[in-house]
């Protein structure tokens, strides 16, 4: 009888079981983000107070925006005087326009509150005409190209007075 080796017999047992499936070892690759890349946040809508008075003066004369801002300016008269005497308004223009043909032409529109119909063209918005302890509040959408973009009251004489300013687009 010829005798068997127990040895080759294990070697070959042991390679046959390695042939087998393997598992894989390597980290499994983070799964692919299903999100789409967002636009970046608007900007929170700027919202300006400004006030006048019977000294014919805002508050302020100057304000920042950001191109495409929804803008939101409250305004009060603070004033005590009567309207017919010592009304204001806050009409902001556009980037071009001639404020001072503006305010010279609102003198004759007493009728629309000193908003010249023939120069609706070149404003962004307005307030009513206020008179003492009023307020009103006008919404737009800053423009989008940078710049300085004029404001004044277009009651009688008070743009020559010093009530003007700008709202600078950034």
């Amino acid at each position: 009888m010829k005798k068997i080796h127990a040895f080759p017999l294990l070697l070959c047992a042991l390679v046959l079981t390695g042939c087998g499936k393997k598992e894989e070892t390597t980290a499994a690759a983070p799964a692919a983000s299903s999100a789409t890349p967002t636009a970046p946040a608007a900007p929170a809508p700027a919202v300006i107070e400004i006030t006048a008075n019977d000294s014919m003066k805002f508050n302020l004369t100057r304000f920042e925006v950001t191109a495409g801002q929804d803008v939101k300016v409250i305004f009060t008269n603070l004033g005590t005087m009567p309207k017919v005497a010592m009304g204001h308004n806050l009409i902001i223009l556009k980037k071009d326009a001639d404020v001072k043909a503006y305010a010279d032409a609102a003198v004759m529109a007493a009728a629309t509150e000193y908003a010249p119909a023939a120069k609706a063209d070149q404003v962004i918005a307005h307030t009513k005409l206020l008179g003492p302890k009023q307020s009103d509040e006008i919404t737009f959408k800053a423009p989008t190209e940078p710049g300085e973009y004029p404001f004044l009251c277009s009651f009688p004489a008070h743009f020559l007075s010093g009530m003007k300013g700008v709202m600078v687009v950034k």
